[in-house]
């Protein structure tokens, strides 16, 4: 008797995860277009009244931010790392920031970069977090030279409680947090904090070593707050806000850093909320200070969003990420 031979199956199709990832970020993108579209609206409302000149001046420091954030992370790492690549990874990780809790999508964006370009994932996580660490001494350095430099621009009870006591209480918050931070990691993992501070002290004391690397850490971590902060000034001058330049920039550092811990996706309603009422607080008018916010929103945000999306995806499918 002959045996029948059974039909062969066919194996299981296989997910195309690389294809769903190039498509997430645009998927994303739409959603949260769609739950702010009533703020998209009215902030392009805002630019059609707007001054185009100062608009633009705007728009070429928002692209100036993505240089400089490429310049420190460069200065973060000792290896050398592909200048094209590493400006391309630095806007498609900005996209990736403001579709995830702050700091994630860029963190992890920049993290398989590093990967992928042969840094070792412990000296990348520490490159990430020297990073960060002079991101975050960049603003609060920037913050209090201004306080100084202007102590009357933030009238008292708008913002904080007291305007001369501003800086300690940004110190000692920050410092608060961290220590609290650390001490909860320390307590869980021990050995592997020692271990990673270990490495991150060694990736620091390695960069410091040369002059260009500490150079371009410092300088670009300094430069990214400044170029931020002087969009919205651009853009407070476009629609005539009554408020000096500098006064705009203290306004801004200053919200950021109130929001910096938020962990909403690019800090979107609360980073709105908290530049409102700084701009208030240094003396501008409430509907003038909500429609520059809208409209600096607008450019630093969602016009880049789309195609910062579509970077990321074309990275993704490159595997540059």
């Amino acid at each position: 008797m002959t045996a029948v031979p059974l039909p062969r199956r066919r194996p299981p199709r296989r997910l195309p995860v690389r294809q769903v990832l190039c498509l997430l970020p645009l998927v994303l993108v739409a959603v949260a277009a769609v739950r702010h579209r009533s703020v998209l609206a009215e902030g392009f409302g805002h630019l059609r009244t707007a001054s185009w000149p100062w608009l633009l001046a705007a728009a070429g420091a928002t692209c100036l931010t993505w240089v400089a954030a490429a310049v420190t992370r460069q200065g973060a790492v000792l290896e050398p790392l592909p200048k094209g690549r590493l400006l391309a990874t630095q806007f498609a990780a900005a996209a990736a920031n403001h579709l995830l809790p702050t700091g994630l999508g860029a963190g992890a964006v920049n993290l398989r970069f590093m990967t992928v370009c042969g840094v070792p994932p412990a000296r990348s996580s520490a490159a990430l977090a020297l990073y960060l660490l002079a991101e975050c001494v960049g603003r609060l350095g920037l913050l209090t030279a201004l306080l100084l430099a202007f102590p009357d621009a933030l009238r008292p009870g708008t913002l904080l409680p007291e305007r001369s006591a501003l800086p300690l209480l940004l110190g000692a918050a920050v410092l608060l947090v961290v220590a609290g931070d650390a001490l909860a990691l320390v307590r869980r993992f021990r050995t592997r904090v020692l271990g990673f501070v270990r490495s991150a002290v060694g990736e620091a004391r390695s960069v410091h070593t040369r002059p260009a690397r500490a150079l371009a850490l410092w300088g670009g971590s300094l430069a990214f707050p400044a170029l931020q902060a002087a969009g919205l000034a651009a853009v407070g001058q476009a629609l005539r806000l009554p408020v000096p330049p500098a006064h705009i920039v203290l306004a801004y550092l200053a919200a950021t850093v109130a929001v910096a811990l938020v962990p909403t996706p690019g800090g979107l309603g609360s980073v709105e909320a908290a530049l409102v009422v700084a701009l208030v607080a240094v003396g501008g008018p409430a509907a003038v200070a909500t429609a520059v916010v809208l409209a600096y929103r607008i450019i630093t945000v969602w016009l880049p969003l789309v195609p910062g999306a579509l970077t990321l995806g074309a990275l993704v499918r490159l595997k540059v990420i």
